[in-house]
């Protein structure tokens, strides 16, 4: 079977029950992403970074595609959680990378007055796979050598 598009487990998590994200509903365009692990979240304070939950997921996509990260609908009211990037772009190569084998990771800042916690396995978002364009005169022609946060990191 050819490999056009879609999720593997992440190196490091191949033991510990994470399940691939799946389409709820014939017609849902994101696919649902659990936490990989417990995770506290605190109620935000100025200064406070984001806390990254992994999902202990990768994604393999065909040369024009990206993998947007988005939080789930009900978050910010529920949970007090908003992504602190308001939407995640995973590119095709982050998949396997070195740093941490592509393992897909949300960011997220917590609203509410009191600490949040997440349980593993616990949906945290959602993945949605996605075209995209280049420009007339694109001659990108970068290498990623890095994980999560490296873009202007490459050879």
């Amino acid at each position: 079977m050819e490999k056009n598009r879609g999720f593997e487990i992440a190196k490091g998590y191949e033991d510990k029950g994470i399940n691939l994200p799946e389409r709820k509903t014939k017609y849902s365009a994101g696919y649902d992403m659990e936490a990989a692990e417990d995770v506290v979240i605190p109620s935000f304070k100025k200064g406070n970074n984001p806390t990254f939950i992994k999902t202990g997921v990768k994604a393999y996509m065909g040369d024009n595609e990206y993998l947007m990260l988005a939080n789930r609908s009900s978050n910010p009211k529920k949970k007090g959680l908003i992504l602190a990037n308001s939407v995640g772009i995973i590119d095709k190569d982050y998949y396997e990378n070195p740093d941490n084998d592509g393992d897909i990771i949300f960011a997220f800042y917590n609203i509410k007055e009191e600490d949040i916690e997440i349980k593993k396995g616990e949906v945290i978002g959602q993945a949605i796979f996605m075209p995209f364009l280049v420009a007339d005169n694109d001659n990108a022609e970068g290498i990623r050598t890095g994980g999560f946060g490296s873009t202007n990191i490459n050879k």
